[in-house]
């Protein structure tokens, strides 16, 4: 194993250790580290990375990902030996390219989990009635529901707990009494028709699996066509992170109608939507039309009490 390839796995560790994943970052290193063996170089360089980055044809935001994870390991070895570049942040940037978010309806969200009566087996219909529904009222990330476990869900105090989320911390969220009474009908059910448990998981397969993410995402495709959703616009596409941005534009919607002060409950909305910078909450404000209209008007009120 090369000087470079010991030096990956010592930044991995330590990187991994203060919290970071690398999911991404662990495979795409190792293949950098390749490309340079094969060159016959041991150096990190503007020139090899940039060649290195661009290799793939066509998306150049994949360029400027693949481009960062360099520049993060090589300011790493920049730090030991100045004889490695560190890449500078204007080559390659990547270019803000955010779909404008599918705000579900509470009568699309009802056709979506009436749509699951379509599927195969009764167990799998309201594992993903199930799915939806608590999507759609917890504003969780669909990866994190599907990583729930039994231990997660109290049913008794009515918490469900979020572990080891995005950002490697753990979450509660009080759950309503209408959610508490479904998750409880969805487990009887579930283990009537799996009555020997191959998985801890909440939500399971008709194998008695944990359900895929690649296979939540193919079924959610047919349950969308079946309740005859339609894309708003070609930026503008139904899809299962779009529960979680109805979510949290739905609950502003709440507090502006109910003219609560919305600015001091916002760390607390990003707090359950298991946010870490609060500016990733404060772009929901300007996810919906209805949103501005509702904050230009009460900026208008209050300028008109200041005069």
């Amino acid at each position: 194993m090369s000087p470079l390839h010991d030096a990956l796995a010592d930044y991995l560790q330590i990187r991994r250790a203060l919290g970071y994943k690398l999911e991404r970052a662990g495979k795409l290193l190792p293949q950098y580290l390749d490309y340079l063996d094969a060159r016959g170089e041991q150096l990190v360089t503007i020139e090899n990375a940039l060649a290195w980055a661009t290799l793939p044809a066509g998306d150049t935001n994949w360029w400027a990902f693949r481009m960062s994870v360099v520049r993060g390991f090589a300011a790493y070895l920049h730090a030991f030996d100045p004889a490695h570049e560190v890449p500078p942040k204007d080559l390659l940037p990547r270019q803000a390219r955010r779909m404008t978010p599918y705000l579900y309806s509470e009568q699309e969200i009802q056709a979506l989990m009436a749509a699951a009566s379509s599927l195969s087996s009764p167990l799998r219909q309201a594992t993903y009635r199930t799915l939806i529904g608590l999507l759609s009222v917890t504003g969780m990330r669909v990866g994190e529901a599907i990583r729930l476990d039994d231990r997660d869900v109290d049913l008794r105090h009515g918490v469900l707990t979020v572990r080891e989320t995005k950002f490697g911390k753990n979450r509660e969220l009080p759950l309503h009494r209408s959610t508490v009474d479904a998750l409880r009908a969805y487990r009887r059910l579930r283990d009537r028709h799996q009555p020997t448990r191959v998985s801890d998981a909440v939500l399971i397969s008709p194998a008695g699996t944990r359900l895929l993410y690649c296979n939540v995402s193919h079924t959610f495709v047919q349950l969308v066509e079946r309740a005859g959703l339609q894309p708003r616009s070609a930026r503008c596409r139904p899809t299962l992170h779009g529960m979680r941005h109805s979510f949290a534009v739905r609950t502003l919607l709440d507090w502006y109608r109910a003219d609560v002060e919305v600015q001091p409950r916002l760390p607390l909305l990003s707090t359950y939507l298991g946010h870490v910078h609060p500016k990733d909450t404060y772009w929901y404000l300007t996810a919906a039309p209805e949103l501005l209209e509702l904050a230009a008007g009460r900026l208008e009120r209050s300028q008109g009490n200041q005069r």
